[in-house]
């Protein structure tokens, strides 16, 4: 694999830190963001305090890493928030800040930065969507819609980009143990599991696995594609 320069959106935990820990170990260089700071230490990563949900601050950080690093090779836009909710007790306000953290933040970084890889006739963008659109899970009406809007984004969006050389896709993973689903109640995380056809939990590298197969020069007939971890 040739030699990226990788941004990677939410690498202050979780997944995002591993898949910046994992892409800094293949040589990659990775310009990292979130809304904190970030305890990676390395001379091939970049930390930059972003809120994705600003325009003017997606705007003016995308310009610099252009200006700094010269190009963008791949855009993973990992940040994302989870809320499990009934639809009669769930808030406005709770609805805005999960639209504007997993769709408005992805569209956003995927304008931008979409700008800067026309200009070099190639770009990788992977999206998350989560199993949980296609399962329908109750109590997850607003964050399965949030990440089903990506979903219809990701396709239209391929075929947009698709002349300038970038493809975009998105993966699905199932519940992996991080922050994101510490909320969650025990019960209705088995539940979801119990509907998977491979029922476990996701691990890390199922999702590098997908992400590596993406973003790979050999993957650059597919686009608009969403793939599911563990079956559904």
């Amino acid at each position: 694999m040739d030699r990226y320069n990788i941004l990677i959106t939410g690498t202050s935990k979780g997944i995002g830190r591993e898949l910046a820990l994992y892409y800094i170990s293949l040589g990659h260089f990775v310009i990292g963001c979130s809304r904190s700071e970030s305890s990676i230490q390395s001379d091939s990563y970049k930390h930059c305090i972003l809120d994705i949900t600003d325009e003017k601050s997606v705007i003016s950080v995308v310009r610099k890493i252009k200006q700094d690093y010269g190009k963008i090779d791949v855009l993973i836009n990992n940040a994302g928030i989870a809320s499990m909710n009934h639809i009669i007790t769930t808030s406005f306000g709770s609805v805005q800040n999960i639209f504007a953290t997993n769709f408005f933040g992805t569209f956003l970084l995927t304008r931008e930065v979409s700008k800067v890889m026309m200009k070099a006739n190639f770009g990788k963008i992977v999206n998350f969507t989560t199993v949980a659109s296609p399962l329908y899970l109750e109590g997850e009406a607003i964050y399965a819609a949030s990440k089903s809007a990506i979903e219809s984004f990701t396709k239209t969006t391929a075929k947009e980009l698709s002349s300038f050389g970038i493809t975009i896709n998105a993966i699905g993973p199932t519940p992996v143990k991080t922050d994101l689903i510490k909320a969650v109640p025990q019960n209705k995380i088995d539940e979801l599991l119990q509907k998977q056809a491979i029922k476990r939990f996701g691990e890390i590298d199922d999702i590098k696995n997908v992400i590596d197969f993406f973003i790979s020069k050999k993957s650059d007939f597919i686009t608009g594609q969403i793939i599911y971890l563990g079956g559904v």
